[in-house]
C-alpha cells in the first residue's frame, strides 16, 4: 500500500505540531504526521501527572491556537506570574488541535502508533502491517530532541531487590505510603518532584535530594511576557545584554547574570556547572532550599533496601519505607547540528533561544516563503542545546545571528513580530511611538544587545 504526500512529518509533538499548523496556514501543502505513540502530544504523553511548562504558557504550542488564558496566577510560589500550563491542559491543547483543526483541513492524514524505518517503509507497531508513502516535497524530522522521561527509560544506577524505586509518575498514588522520600537528580524532574512534596505538606527534613551538579536556574520573574510586566522584563533584558557585554569570561558572566537577578542558584556558596535552561520562581527557590538534606557531587550507584549507595562509596540511610524517586533521565539528549533545510529533508532544531515550538512554526513560515535552502538557512541556525554555560553562550551567539539576520528582511520581520510563539517580539511592537519611557526602554535594550553580541563570540569557550 503506497500513498503519497507533500510532506511527511515525522513526530506529533510540540515541534512537529508547530510546523504542520503553521504549514496548513502558509500552503497548500498535504501533510501526513507519522508518530509511534497512539495520541499526539509527543512526551506529554508519557510525563508525570503534576508536570509544568517552566515558561508561561503563551510560549508554547502552536501558532494558530493560543494555550491557556494569559491569566495571573493568584496563588502558590507562582503567585503573580503568567499561569503555567500543566500536564492535562497540554495533553488536551494537542489532541483539540490534532481533532478540530489539523484532520478537518483535509489536507492532514495522522497516523498514530507507526513508526518510520531506515528504508523509509511504515509499519504499524501494533498489527505490523506495512506501508510506503510517496513524499513529494521534503520529509520532515521533528524527533531530532525526542524528549526522554524516566517512565519510559528508567532509572541510570542499579537497583537491588526490596528498594523501593520509582519514576515521578507514580509518586502522587504511593507518597502516603512513604515515610521518607530520596530525590535522585537536579534537573527540571528533581525540580518539579521536590517542589510537588513540599507544596504537598511533605516536611523538608524527610527529603533527600541528591545533586550531581548544581544548576544555574532562569529567573522567572524575568520571563513575563504580558504587557503589565513590560518595565520589569524589558529592564531586566537590557541588565542581562550589558552583564553579557561587560564579562571578561564565562564565570563573570555567570557572576553578572546572578547580579542582575536573571540567574539563580541552589547555593551562593556553591558554584553551578550545569545550565539547561530550568526556569524557576524565587518562591520555587525557597521551597528548595529548604531541603538541607542535599547531597551534592556525587551520582547513585545502587539503591537497597536499607541504603543508597553513591559513587564515592558513601550511603544514605534508607528502609522499606523510603521511596526513592528516579529523576535521572537525560530529557533532551545532545547530538550534532545539521542545517534545518536540506534537500529533501527538514531536521526541526532550535533557531530562537529557548523556544522550541517557535522555532519549528518558523521553519514552516520558511519553508512556504523562500524557494532555496540556502535562504531559508540563512535565518535559522540551528542553536545548540545547552548542558554548560559555554553551550548558552555559543547558542546565544548564534541566537544573536538569526535574529539580526531576521531584523534585515520585512518578511520575515512582519513574521516574528506578529507571532504568538514570540511574545516578546510582539509586546515590543505594540508600544506606542509616543510612549517615551517604554521607548527609552527598547533602545536600552537594542544598544545593550549590540555590545553583547559583540563580546559573545569572544566568550565562547573562556571557561
Amino acid at each position: 500500500m503506497t500513498d503519497t504526500t507533500d510532506y511527511l512529518i515525522i513526530g506529533a509533538g510540540a515541534m512537529g505540531l508547530a510546523f504542520a499548523d503553521e504549514l496548513l496556514t502558509r500552503s497548500d501543502a498535504t501533510m501526513t504526521i507519522v508518530d509511534k505513540r497512539s495520541a499526539p502530544g509527543g512526551h506529554w504523553n508519557d510525563a508525570y501527572s503534576f508536570v509544568k511548562l517552566h515558561q508561561p504558557a503563551i510560549f508554547y504550542g502552536v501558532e494558530s491556537t493560543s494555550m491557556g488564558r494569559d491569566r495571573v496566577e493568584t496563588s502558590g510560589p507562582n503567585a503573580g506570574f503568567m499561569e503555567l500550563a500543566e500536564g492535562p491542559e497540554i495533553l488536551a491543547y494537542f489532541h483539540a488541535l490534532m481533532r478540530d483543526r489539523l484532520l478537518p483541513s483535509g489536507r492532514v492524514t495522522y497516523r498514530p502508533l507507526t513508526e518510520v524505518r531506515e528504508d523509509g517503509t511504515l509499519r504499524h507497531v501494533l498489527s505490523g502491517q506495512e506501508s510506503r508513502v510517496e513524499v513529494r516535497r521534503k520529509t520532515v524530522d521533528a524527533t531530532w530532541y525526542e524528549n526522554a522521561v524516566p517512565a519510559t527509560h528508567g532509572p541510570k544506577f542499579e537497583v537491588a531487590e526490596g528498594a523501593w524505586v520509582v519514576p515521578p509518575n507514580a509518586l502522587p498514588r504511593l507518597a502516603a505510603k512513604a515515610e521518607r522520600f530520596v530525590v535522585v537528580g537536579a534537573g527540571k524532574t528533581g525540580v518539579d518532584v521536590c517542589v510537588w512534596l513540599l507544596e504537598n505538606g511533605v516536611p523538608a527534613d524527610r527529603l533527600a535530594w541528591i545533586v550531581s551538579r548544581d544548576p544555574w536556574f532562569l529567573n522567572r520573574k524575568y520571563t513575563q511576557p504580558g504587557p503589565e510586566f513590560f518595565e520589569s522584563t524589558f529592564g531586566n533584558f537590557a541588565a542581562q545584554r550589558r552583564a553579557m557585554a561587560e564579562a571578561a569570561n564565562a564565570q563573570e558572566l555567570c557572576a553578572n547574570m546572578e547580579a542582575c537577578g536573571a540567574w539563580l542558584r541552589l547555593d551562593p556558596d556553591v558554584q553551578p556547572t550545569m545550565f539547561h535552561a530550568a526556569t524557576i520562581s524565587e518562591g520555587e527557590l525557597a521551597l528548595l532550599r529548604s531541603i538541607r538534606n542535599t547531597v551534592r557531587g556525587r551520582r547513585v550507584g545502587r539503591a537497597e533496601a536499607e541504603r543508597v549507595i553513591l559513587d564515592d562509596g558513601s550511603e544514605i540511610a534508607s528502609s522499606p519505607e523510603t521511596l526513592v524517586i528516579d529523576c535521572t533521565t537525560t530529557a533532551l539528549p545532545v547530538r550534532d547540528l545539521k542545517p534545518v533545510f536540506a534537500p529533501g529533508r527538514i531536521t526541526l532544531q532550535m533557531t530562537r533561544f529557548p523556544m522550541l515550538p517557535f522555532s519549528a512554526a518558523f521553519a514552516a513560515f520558511l519553508e512556504a516563503t523562500f524557494e532555496t535552502d540556502d535562504e531559508k538557512n540563512g535565518f535559522a541556525q540551528p542553536l545548540p542545546l545547552t548542558d554548560t554555560v559555554n553551550d548558552f553562550i555559543a547558542g546565544l551567539t548564534a541566537d544573536m545571528i538569526n535574529r539580526y539576520a531576521c531584523s534585515k528582511h520585512p518578511a520575515v520581520r512582519e513574521w516574528v513580530g506578529n507571532s504568538r510563539l514570540d511574545g516578546y517580539s510582539r509586546i515590543a511592537r505594540e508600544i506606542p511611538k509616543d510612549d517615551a519611557a517604554r521607548q527609552a526602554i527598547l533602545k536600552e535594550v537594542g544598544a545593550a544587545a549590540m555590545a553583547a553580541a559583540g563580546n559573545l563570540g569572544r566568550l565562547t569557550g573562556s571557561g
